[in-house]
């Protein structure tokens, strides 16, 4: 018998759908509340790595998405020079294992529509547009309040609402994102032929230029500068602008750099609640707990490590108790700040000039052996 019958889970991402999914399936009654009206048909590429996978095939999409997909097992390294000139290709680890790739990208919405369509096969419900005003415990039970007023009882409350997680603030916890220093252009385009990996050239106008195919027609690209004030509607001419110093795809790829092309920008952040995750009967999981910068791509990876751990601890015990915290607590705060870590460090290695070529590999290696077993 789970510890848990009804759960609320606030936000409907990679993170959120995959513990619906796993609660749904082990009988729990399951609402995803979701502050945006409805699913968005927007969004650009992803990059996701083997540890991810294998959740995504414990929870039955992996046929699916490995189809809408792109599947690679190397990562290519260029120097910033007008050739492009390819440095080194090395086999990416397989941190899946080894019967699944070591890296799939596709486009955002293909994964996002798979795990609704999955979450509701598996009985979970999503409520659109509720957004969260307050959180309320009487040691029993949690309180969801809405911003309209409604009150929705639970006996559990999982905050996988993102960055700026109103859980985690209405639960006390004070840790938040922040700036790393870098921001990232990302543009959605047509797949040069020549385009069947990612390929990261760091240097040049930026301090990493990169790329990942998404699907059979399609890739996304990706440029990482110093954080500043940038327009959306900028996107396209200071893409073509920065790109023009890479060769290779990249000249190809800048062609496709006109307003026709999904482009948006972001900046990096990071943060780590660092001790347990919950508060009584709410706990915030995914970005809502850690952040990091796409440097090693394992964001989304350790969202979903994080949603399939809890799910299988609540449904492998009858009570919601001290122990059952801190069992959560072991297996994810010390992976997790591991590829925080990592992450991090090669961002501050780019923002002092002293990244090397040599130092990714390594850097990729430390984290990949920390993540490469089942979570």
């Amino acid at each position: 018998m789970a510890a848990v019958s009804k759960v609320g889970i606030v936000g409907s991402g990679a993170a959120g759908l995959t513990a619906a999914i796993l609660l749904a399936d082990a009988g729990v009654d399951v609402e995803v509340l979701e502050k945006e009206s409805g699913p968005s048909p927007l969004g650009s590429g992803i990059t996701l790595q083997g540890n991810a996978l294998r959740i995504f095939r414990q929870l039955g999409i992996w046929e699916e998405i490995a189809t809408k997909g792109f599947a690679f097992s190397e990562l290519g390294l260029r120097a910033p020079d007008p050739a492009g000139t390819v440095l080194s290709v090395v086999d990416d680890v397989r941190t899946g294992g080894a019967d699944l790739p070591a890296t799939l990208g596709m486009y955002r919405p293909d994964l996002a529509d798979a795990l609704r369509r999955r979450a509701a096969d598996a009985g979970a419900r999503i409520s659109y547009g509720r957004r969260v005003k307050g959180v309320e415990q009487d040691g029993g039970s949690v309180t969801v309040i809405t911003d309209d007023g409604e009150r929705l009882p639970y006996d559990l409350l999982i905050g996988a609402d993102g960055l700026h997680s109103a859980v985690r603030a209405a639960i006390g916890i004070t840790t938040e994102p922040e700036p790393t220093g870098m921001g990232i252009w990302r543009a959605f385009v047509e797949r040069p032929a020549d385009v069947v990996r990612t390929d990261l050239t760091y240097g040049g106008p930026c301090y990493i230029a990169g790329y990942c195919p998404t699907g059979q027609n399609s890739m996304y690209a990706y440029l990482v500068e110093d954080a500043q004030d940038r327009r959306v509607e900028d996107g396209p001419q200071i893409m073509a602008g920065l790109a023009a110093a890479y060769g290779g795809p990249w000249k190809e790829i800048r062609t496709s750099l006109d307003h026709s092309a999904r482009i948006n920008y972001t900046r990096f952040t990071t943060h780590l609640v660092d001790g347990p995750w919950n508060r009584g009967r709410a706990v915030i999981i995914g970005d809502a707990a850690h952040s990091c910068p796409p440097t090693i791509a394992q964001g989304v990876a350790l969202a979903v490590e994080d949603a399939a751990v809890l799910a299988d601890l609540l449904t492998s015990r009858g009570e919601l108790d001290d122990s059952l915290w801190a069992a959560f607590t072991e297996r994810r705060l010390e992976r997790a700040r591991i590829v925080i870590q990592g992450s991090v460090q090669l961002g501050q290695w780019m923002l002092d000039g002293q990244i090397r070529d040599a130092d990714v590999p390594g850097v990729i290696a430390t984290v990949a052996a920390a993540v490469s077993q089942p979570a």
